[in-house]
């Protein structure tokens, strides 16, 4: 191929964010290209890569699609680096000192390159040969697949480490405010049960201090594995963009090192605290306890819990973003009563499942399903692709208790401000929702989704 013709293409197959040719490209809908691993390794920092604000946007809705290699340009860069070795295979540089005859075949035994004559030699001819040219168009393809299999361990890693980080720094709010609950609870029995109440915020404070320590030391060994996954991914991606020539000598192990650092993937601690039972504490609920009648309906999409069942996942998306693409039919029951004053307890079997939740709603939401920053007071049970996550809205908050199954009670407290959720079976406080600001009229309401 022409120099000048050479010339004219670079210009328009080269990186702004590496400098070097298209490796793996994407491109958006505006025309703007640029590498995956590139793309990959600047997000979020969607404006190094972005020429325009229009295109900003698109980038920030990439993960939302299947990312899909523009095989146009990449043939197109392929054609220019054959291009580019085959004048330097045929170049001076490269010819043998013995035959002076261009070197095109590499010897994969001893990782060097062999004019004809050489590779027929007594010294070569048991070693593996092959074509220069097909050896660095493999390698590539090997490096290539191997970077696409590191990425997604990173970003799991990733994800893993956002959970884990998250719930670092949440677990001391988390613990104070369970112990709250099951003081606010005990004030409500007899006084003789004190001694018991201290037993049992003792055994919570040192169960947490627990806990604390080994997400400490998890979230430690996650940051570590997660930086390592990134090094060895940076590292495939500039082996991958080297020239052909110095790309076969300069191989080396890199395959076996980054299949080396992908074993022992540190899974994060199951946060959970034991159960607390509380004698009395169903009982005394009892006394208030009605038959709520459910009224059955059905939606799609994320109409129900917009914003709360959702942000249960934590850097979900492959690349540490929010990325929703599950399909579900959600089952809505809501109750036929309505609750303004009182004090009020029922109970819904959840069985042993997950993606449920139960509570009280703004019974405005029911008849004109608007969106409410404080519509829902709810204790949910959802299954992430680790274990099942219990938590309550308003705020959204996970609730580090093991997986109601059975009965799930309700306690409303309306003019307390407070919603209170039990595991039935196991007499034991799940959580209280305290300082509700309540809507003047709230019914009860159960969820159940199925994911398709």
């Amino acid at each position: 191929m022409d120099p000048s013709i050479l010339q004219i293409f670079q210009n328009e197959l080269i990186c702004f964010d590496c400098r070097n040719y298209f490796l793996d490209p994407i491109t958006t809908d505006h025309g703007h290209s640029i590498c995956r691993p590139c793309f990959y390794l600047s997000w979020p920092d969607s404006s190094v890569i972005a020429h325009s604000s229009e295109c900003q946007e698109e980038i920030q809705n990439l993960f939302l699609r299947n990312f899909r290699t523009n095989v146009t340009l990449k043939e197109i860069v392929l054609i220019v680096q054959r291009a580019h070795l085959g004048q330097f295979l045929c170049s001076r540089d490269n010819r043998c000192g013995i035959h002076m005859e261009a070197k095109q075949i590499f010897c994969e035994d001893q990782r060097s390159l062999l004019c004809l004559h050489c590779s027929t030699s007594q010294e070569h001819e048991a070693h593996r040969h092959c074509s220069v040219e097909e050896e660095v168009e493999q390698l590539r393809e090997k490096l290539l697949r191997t970077m696409s299999s590191l990425w997604e361990n990173y970003c799991k890693s990733n994800r893993k480490l956002n959970v884990e980080t998250v719930t670092v720094r949440s677990w001391e709010i988390y613990v104070n405010s369970k112990r709250e609950g099951i003081r606010a609870e005990y004030d409500n029995l007899p006084p003789s049960r004190y001694m018991e109440e201290l037993h049992y915020i003792e055994i919570l404070q040192r169960e947490g201090k627990e806990i604390f320590d080994q997400l400490k030391e998890s979230e430690a060994r996650m940051a570590h594995k997660t930086e390592l996954l990134r090094g060895m991914y940076t590292e495939l991606k500039e082996m991958c963009h080297k020239p052909g020539v110095e790309l076969l000598l300069n191989f080396g192990d890199i395959l076996h090192r980054s299949e080396a650092v992908c074993v022992h993937m540190p899974q994060p601690v199951k946060a959970e605290l034991t159960a607390v039972t509380i004698p009395g504490m169903v009982a005394r609920f009892e006394l208030f306890k009605e038959i709520v009648i459910l009224r059955h309906a059905r939606t799609h999409g994320h109409v129900f819990l917009d914003g709360s069942l959702i942000c249960l996942d934590v850097g979900c998306g492959p690349l540490d973003e929010l990325c929703i693409t599950s399909k579900y039919e959600c089952f809505l029951n809501w109750g036929v009563q309505t609750f303004t004053i009182g004090r009020h307890y029922w109970e819904i079997d959840v069985g042993d499942t997950w993606n449920w939740a139960v509570g009280v709603c703004c019974d405005e939401w029911v008849q004109k399903y608007i969106h409410f920053h404080k519509a829902f007071y709810l204790l949910g049970c959802a299954k992430t692709d680790m274990h099942h996550s219990v938590f309550t809205t308003s705020p959204p908050v996970l609730q580090y208790v093991p997986k109601p199954i059975g009965q799930v009670g309700v306690f409303l407290d309306y003019e307390g401000g407070s919603v209170t959720f039990v595991n039935v079976a196991q007499t034991s406080l799940i959580c209280r929702i305290s300082h509700c600001s309540f809507s003047p009229c709230l019914r009860p309401i159960f969820c159940c989704s199925h994911f398709n």
